[in-house]
């Protein structure tokens, strides 16, 4: 595939998306989304010495009058804190980055929530260029605007709403993906089709083993079929009061298990994701919204896709109960979830009874 796929994201703040290979190298549209002469490209431990340096070359080989800074993070969920929101505050600081500066965000989910918090926050905001190395990153996490780092107590719930200035996907970086990282991210891949779109779940099943092994022009379908469903969704509802839970459809239960295994160890953010759908489609057939045969299909398209779809052993379902009532989609009155009623049939349930999530939990 040589042709790049563009999908626009509307709204107060619009802007494009880019994807297809090589994009990192592309000096003309990465020095197009600066409007001042601060740049600071933020990274992480495991991406940085692959990319970084093509990242910088190409910037200043378009905008030789940009001062450029480098900030990296070691690499992983538990580095989502606030002393590496602070740090990445003092490079903008050490830099001297104006209100016309840019953080480019160069890595994954972990990464981009971080600088682009940190950008929300310099000056009461600047812009983020996201650059997502993930395919978790690509369809979910740099798109969107949602900013924010971990606390002990759970993920994400410090942050601020910061829409990017533009998001360059570079689908030649997923090729240097683990296996499992590719496979994590397909969890967000097949999430649209839950809530949004039963074809695209039929399409995944068809072409799982070449999208697995890489296929150029397939990666970059399903990229942009997700993205553009996010952008759809995320134009209508920007802040998350109604529509836009619907992207957070396995979160609640998943977000769960990622607190209570403590970030570090155990299942990724796509695997608990995925863990987190099967328990999301079980709820609902517990609660008589859907047929239990939905709920088995998708747990063998998610098994397809190499990804865990049960509970990882030793956790305690009280435990992971006590994590939902923190979750940022709980409420005064209830548990929230989002559940569905059958493939691409997903809506917000609340005050969800707390036995049958046990229930769920239990198996």
């Amino acid at each position: 595939m040589t042709a790049i796929q563009h999908v626009d994201v509307g709204g107060a703040a619009p802007y494009r998306i880019a994807i297809g290979p090589g994009l990192l190298q592309d000096g003309a549209l990465l020095a197009a989304t600066l409007r001042g002469r601060h740049a600071l490209i933020a990274s992480d431990g495991n991406v940085a010495p692959r990319y970084l340096h093509r990242v910088e070359a190409a910037l200043r080989m378009a905008r030789s009058d940009v001062r450029i800074g480098r900030h990296v993070v070691a690499p992983g969920e538990a580095e989502k804190t606030l002393g590496n929101f602070a740090a990445t505050l003092d490079a903008l600081a050490g830099l001297g980055a104006t209100r016309d500066a840019c953080v480019f965000a160069l890595g994954g989910g972990v990464l981009g929530d971080l600088a682009g918090f940190a950008a929300a926050c310099w000056m009461r905001g600047i812009d983020v260029v996201q650059l997502p190395t993930t395919l978790l990153a690509m369809v979910d996490s740099s798109v969107g605007g949602k900013t924010a780092v971990d606390l002990p107590q759970g993920k994400n719930l410090v942050g601020a709403f910061h829409p990017p200035r533009a998001v360059v996907a570079d689908t030649t970086t997923l090729r240097s993906l683990p296996p499992r990282e590719l496979r994590a991210g397909f969890a967000e891949v097949v999430k649209y089709g839950a809530i949004v779109d039963a074809p695209f779940l039929a399409w995944l099943d068809t072409h799982a083993e070449a999208l697995l092994a890489g296929d150029d022009v397939l990666l970059a379908k399903a990229i942009a079929r997700s993205c553009a469903h996010k952008a759809a969704i995320v134009e209508r509802d920007p802040f998350e009061h109604g529509e836009r839970a619907l992207l957070n459809f396995g979160h609640t239960f998943g977000h769960a298990i990622e607190a209570e295994q403590g970030y570090a160890d155990g299942l990724n953010h796509g695997e608990a994701v995925a863990v987190g759908m099967v328990l999301a489609a079980r709820l609902s057939t517990a609660l008589g919204l859907a047929d239990a045969g939905d709920g088995d299909r998708l747990q063998a398209l998610l098994a397809r896709f190499g990804l865990p779809t049960t509970v990882p052993a030793g956790l305690d379902p009280a435990a992971l109960l006590a994590r939902m009532r923190l979750d940022k989609k709980a409420q005064a009155s209830g548990l929230r979830f989002v559940l569905w009623e059958g493939a691409g049939k997903a809506r917000v349930v609340a005050e969800v009874d707390e036995g049958a999530v046990l229930g769920v939990l239990r198996g």
